[in-house]
């Protein structure tokens, strides 16, 4: 039984939808993961006839969706808030939930658009990040899982306690949590650029772009989740983000909000080779122009590309984004950052990226999340708008999230107010 739902009566996955109730996703694939996880391509993977007797259910798991939908009774509001927010599989749950009901911005946050969220990861407590989060926060959600994960993760996830076999449901994906009705729900999937069974980390699947009508009181916004590929070319990046404005274009006609982690990291990371080769060439540049001048501002050149297309496609990026503030950080003698880069690129690059950082505190930052709208005001610079006691913001980065010393997630949020 691939789905489970929790509904007050029998119904379909349609008319759940429309009652308010609730749609869950399981599995019985979790015993044959470290059959699966043995295999060292997609190509051998699909090949196998372990793959073959399984591929209907993994496939109904990788196109699955659930979501809780119920009526919230809101009222109309002079403004609404927009937060995204990379949160690392959700491994430090508590404290993001903590940060979500109490932080002076995030707590009023009327939309949450999550990327990298776990359901059933030992990682994360085996928790359903987007499901719980939603119930505490009293919001619908709308999650898609883009991987089944075969191992326990990547970096210091693999020093988790326990094996890759205590995994329980092993999904990995992105979502939409809303205080107000989601409908219309659409799943874009995008192409991989590599194989995700070829290195440490395991993963059956792809990444998975969610689509969902907010009813506001109103009028109805389009919200569009976007977690674009981390390894990969900025052709690539620019290609993903085109497939997903080609679909959008067929999508009813109201104003569209785009959000997420876009990896606008301005290196080719398809491969160790070319991210190396892409750091001298930065060091040529000159690092201070680099930090300064191309990794908060990574559409003046590297990913020109990409925002060239988001402009083409009639989107707005730069009014709702804080333009040159980074919103992941790395430093050298962070240890978690160090065992993720670890993983990817040989050890003897690090004396170099130490040497390079020098000048700047062993310390840079890229701006990896972003907006996008169309047709959507965005509360700018000298707008006076109050909800109560409440103010509208200007887009903004929120930066410094911790907990004793501890980053929430290696991601910042992002913040948007707009008007309806």
């Amino acid at each position: 039984m691939v789905f489970a739902n929790t509904p007050s009566r029998g119904a379909t996955l349609g008319s759940l939808e429309s009652e308010g109730t609730e749609f869950l996703l399981t599995h019985q694939l979790t015993e044959y993961f470290p059959q699966l996880s043995q295999y060292n391509s997609l190509k051998e993977l699909h090949e196998s006839s372990l793959y073959q007797k399984l591929k209907p259910e993994i496939e109904q798991i990788i196109q699955g969706k659930e979501y809780r939908n119920i009526s919230l009774d809101l009222e109309e509001k002079p403004f609404y808030r927009a937060v995204a927010w990379n949160v690392e599989r959700g491994m430090c749950y508590e404290d993001i939930l903590e940060e979500l009901e109490q932080n002076p911005i995030l707590k009023h946050a009327d939309l949450l658009l999550l990327t990298e969220t776990d359901s059933g990861m030992a990682r994360s407590k085996n928790r359903n990040i987007a499901r719980d989060l939603a119930i505490a926060l009293k919001m619908n959600y709308y999650f898609v899982p883009a991987y089944i994960n075969l191992c326990k993760g990547n970096g210091m996830e693999v020093d988790v306690e326990g094996a890759a076999e205590d995994n329980e449901l092993a999904l990995h994906g992105n979502a939409i949590l809303s205080r107000y009705p989601i409908k219309d729900l659409q799943s874009i999937p995008l192409k991989n650029c590599k194989d995700k069974m070829a290195g440490k980390e395991k993963r059956i699947g792809h990444q998975q772009v969610l689509a969902a009508t907010i009813e506001f009181p109103q009028k109805t916004l389009r919200a569009v989740c976007i977690h674009l590929d981390a390894l990969s070319t900025q052709k690539q990046r620019q290609n993903q983000m085109v497939s997903i404005l080609e679909r959008l274009k067929s999508d009813p006609n109201m104003p569209i909000l785009l959000a997420g982690d876009w990896n606008t990291s301005t290196y080719n990371s398809l491969h160790a080779f070319f991210a190396i080769c892409g750091f001298w060439y930065r060091v040529f540049m000159g690092v201070g122009n680099v930090i300064a001048n191309h990794y908060p501002y990574p559409d003046r050149y590297f990913e020109k590309g990409l925002f060239q297309s988001l402009k083409r496609f009639g989107f707005d990026y730069e009014s709702c984004n804080e333009l040159g503030a980074g919103t992941n950080h790395y430093a050298i003698d962070d240890i978690k950052k160090y065992k993720i880069l670890r993983d990817w690129v040989p050890h003897w690059c690090f004396a170099f990226i130490k040497w390079a950082l020098r000048s700047n505190g062993g310390r840079c930052s890229l701006k990896l999340d972003w907006f996008a709208t169309k047709d959507l005001k965005v509360v700018k610079p000298g707008d006076m708008i109050k909800n109560g006691s409440i103010t509208a913001i200007v887009p903004k980065v929120i930066s410094g999230l911790k907990r004793d010393g501890k980053e929430l997630s290696d991601h910042d949020p992002i913040v948007i107010d707009f008007v309806l």
